[in-house]
């Protein structure tokens, strides 16, 4: 069996990295992205970002930045009810 190079075994861990992150996949494979595509329902643009970035981060917060990502979340939960009420 032949040894990969330097350069396959980096390119690897970037693809990984890039397309299948650790810290955005849940115990059984399920990604932050699949939660926010299924949920998301009928919010505008500007809405739908606030709330899957939240998600996002409340998924991810105990295996990357945990208290800063919570924080993150409530930030873009508190955007997405002030655009909530002016749409009221």
């Amino acid at each position: 069996m032949k040894e990969k190079t330097y350069e396959e075994v980096l390119n690897e861990v970037i693809s990984d990295k890039i397309n299948n992150p650790n810290h955005y996949r849940g115990a059984f494979g399920l990604e932050a992205i699949d939660v926010v595509r299924n949920f998301a329902g009928d919010l505008t643009a500007v809405q739908g970002f606030y709330w899957g970035n939240a998600i996002k981060y409340m998924l991810r917060f105990q295996k990357k930045n945990g208290l800063e990502d919570l924080k993150k979340a409530r930030k873009n939960l508190d955007w997405l009810i002030e655009e909530l009420e002016v749409e009221k």
